[in-house]
């Protein structure tokens, strides 16, 4: 045992001991008295036989102490253990009272009476009033809640006072044998004794239910954590006060909860994190609710039914169903929706979540909503960690731009939650275990339910976001490539070829006068470097754009491509291939060259089929080949990257499957959106792309 840090640890010590010497004290009592009262004879035995003070005498001195064993400060256990040791003598002197009444020594059973009505009293205040007002916090909701506990208090030891002075009731209404007689009674109260019993019952019950209703206090204003702690008492002292307020009929069962009061209090101040408690309280609340309203619904409709279609019994109890089914999912989603206020408040709910998450995506830009909304899933689930993998760290096609952002700790074995966007992957969601706010698990279900569509939406945010950067670079990489390129050929070839021919004009002008023949043949020399560089003329302009597509068109060109050396290409057109935009023409011509050099390089094809299909909406190059197809093994090349690039600057497709023409084969088909008629500027005039 040790202290809790207020003191000194030998008086924490002191007090662990004397709350075990309590203890033990108080189930001996309670055992014993109880075997007494079993013992006496039948004509004398107490009433009812069983009473929530046995419970009480039993359980909450022994969950009293371990408590104290733990927080030896704590109020809350002493009023336990006293509560219980109240409870305890009330039990054993009421075994003594009719044993000795059993025995014929009446006197002695008068003073034993008032004996049990103060361990009565005890038991009660502690235990009935004090108990639910202090737990499971040690303290009072507010202040505003004092006036209930001297209330409540007060009621409880006028009305043992009352039982302790009381009259000396009528032999022919008297349960037992003969009259116990009460030496300090006051008989002029007689006439004022069914009053003040009901009075003080009823002020008592008032008093009992408000300490109950200080919990639901609690309930509403706590954190989840909170909310959780202190559903276990609250569900406890609910039941037991139902039972109470029932009356000794239900005295047995009220019995047997009081002895569960204590355990939940101990979870509550302990351990009430490792129980699904708000899983218990939301399905029977859930139940009861469907029940009630279900049965009353079927039964009054069944009633209304066969008063307005007398003799009609199946009519009303068709009507009963269909008013009941109509109801039935309503009412259960009402009834889940209040329990999940109660127990978890508004800061957690599945809309309020779907709120946050949708006002962080619409004010923060992609690549820091991510960050955003992972902080926002990790404290609307209240687990230790949340990570969100999005690209190819969770699967996603090769080339896709990774990101991973992890905040908490999410464990060795976190829930790995997929995340699709209409049905393409964009990554995952690694969830890890409940942390101390914790929800059920049918709760926190919805939650996850709600927060993987938001998601979801912000990893396809980032991955385009992180496609059109890239789009972007490798777009600068390219222009400053080929502008250093052409630096490289125009100062090094052409400006090198240009300066050399313009020292041998000078040359040749030089010795024309002098030595013509000389300058004959200077001028040949220069007339062959003219022809080299009206080839590096012509190849520097065929790098910009092919000239075949100025000279022979789109059809014309591709046509060219197909007369190359290789197996023999079919070339086919579909709509009018001419007046097509400049980039169009250029990236139609680059696939269709990139595809028809794959298939004659590593197809092994005998026939290969070129389609040109251009619509008004769209342009579609298919290149289709009997080669030996794609193995499964395959993965994309330059090749195959570059024409979906191509495609895809322009807002098109690029597609690369198994297309058998004659046999196995590969196809490839570009799709080119083209500019709407309205889109074409003034004068026919095209605008650039």
């Amino acid at each position: 045992m040790k202290a809790d840090g207020g003191g000194a640890p030998g008086a924490g010590r002191v007090r662990a001991w004397v709350s075990v010497v309590l203890a033990v004290l108080s189930v001996s009592l309670t055992v014993a008295g109880t075997a007494i009262q079993l013992s006496v004879p039948e004509e004398w035995s107490p009433w009812p036989p069983l009473a929530p003070d046995h419970g009480a005498g039993l359980m909450f001195p022994l969950i009293g102490a371990f408590l104290i064993a733990h927080r030896p400060r704590l109020k809350l256990a002493w009023l336990m253990c006293v509560g219980g040791l109240g409870c305890a003598v009330n039990v054993m002197v009421t075994g003594l009272q009719f044993a000795q009444a059993s025995a014929g020594d009446l006197e002695s059973a008068g003073w034993l009476r008032i004996l049990a009505v103060v361990g009565w009293i005890v038991g009660a205040c502690a235990l009935g009033i004090l108990t639910p007002l202090l737990s499971p916090d040690d303290r009072l909701p507010s202040r505003r809640w004092l006036p209930v506990a001297i209330t409540g208090v007060a009621a409880t030891v006028v009305e043992g006072v009352r039982i302790i002075v009381r009259p000396t009731p009528p032999a022919s209404t008297y349960r037992w044998p003969e009259v116990i007689p009460n030496p300090l009674a006051i008989e002029p109260l007689a006439p004022y004794q069914g009053v003040l019993t009901r009075s003080l019952t009823l002020l008592i019950n008032a008093c009992v239910v408000l300490a109950l209703i200080s919990l639901l206090v609690r309930l509403r204003h706590a954190t989840s954590a909170a909310r959780r702690q202190i559903a276990w008492p609250l569900s406890a002292f609910v039941v037991y006060t139902v039972f109470v307020l029932l009356g000794e009929a239900y005295w047995l069962p009220a019995t047997i909860w009081t002895g569960l009061l204590p355990v939940t209090i101990a979870f509550a101040v302990l351990q009430y994190r490792l129980y699904g408690i708000d899983t218990v309280i939301s399905r029977t609340v859930i139940a009861t609710g469907l029940i009630a309203a279900v049965g009353g619904a079927y039964f009054g409709t069944g009633a209304l039914a066969a008063l307005l279609v007398s003799g009609y019994d199946q009519v009303a109890g068709l009507a009963a169903a269909l008013v009941t089914g109509v109801f039935f999912q309503p009412l259960r989603t009402r009834l889940r929706r209040l329990t999940d206020v109660m127990l978890y408040g508004r800061h957690g709910q599945p809309e309020e979540l779907a709120r946050r998450l949708a006002r962080e995506v619409g004010e923060t830009e992609p690549v820091n909503a991510l960050a955003a909304v992972t902080a926002v899933v990790h404290d609307g689930l209240g687990v230790t960690g949340v990570v969100v993998e999005v690209g190819t760290e969770a699967g996603t096609e090769a080339g896709t731009a990774g990101m991973r952002v992890e905040l908490g700790t999410i464990g060795p074995d976190p829930r790995a939650v997929p995340l699709v966007w209409h049905g393409e992957p964009v990554g995952r969601m690694l969830i890890g275990p409940p942390g101390p706010r914790r929800f059920s698990a049918a709760y926190t279900e919805r939650l996850i339910s709600t927060a993987t569509v938001h998601v979801a939406d912000v990893a396809h945010a980032v991955l385009m976001t992180a496609d059109l950067q890239r789009s972007r670079e490798h777009i600068l990489n390219a222009r400053e490539e080929e502008r250093r390129r052409l630096r490289r050929d125009l100062h090094d070839g052409l400006g090198q070829a240009l300066t050399n021919m313009s020292m041998s004009l000078t040359m040749a002008q030089l010795r024309l006068r002098e030595v013509p023949s000389t300058a004959d043949r200077m001028l040949r020399d220069l007339r062959g470097s003219m022809d080299s560089v009206s080839q590096e003329v012509r190849e520097l302009v065929y790098g910009l754009r092919p000239p075949s597509l100025d000279d022979l068109g789109l059809l014309g060109a591709v046509r060219a491509l197909a007369a190359e050396p290789g197996p023999p290409v079919q070339v086919e057109v579909e709509g009018e291939t001419r007046d097509l935009p400049a980039a169009v023409e250029v990236a139609a011509y680059r696939i269709a060259q990139e595809a028809l050099t794959n298939v004659r390089k590593h197809a092994d094809a005998t026939r290969i089929v070129v389609t040109l299909a251009c619509s008004e909406h769209a342009l579609v190059v298919r290149v289709r080949d009997d080669g030996k197809g794609l193995t499964g093994h395959q993965r994309s090349g330059v090749g195959f990257a570059s024409m979906r690039e191509r495609a895809a600057e322009l807002g098109g497709t690029c597609r690369i499957t198994q297309a058998p023409l004659t046999g196995p084969g590969t196809q490839v088909e570009a799709t080119f959106p083209l500019p709407r008629p309205s889109d074409v500027g003034e004068a026919g005039v095209k605008p650039r792309w």
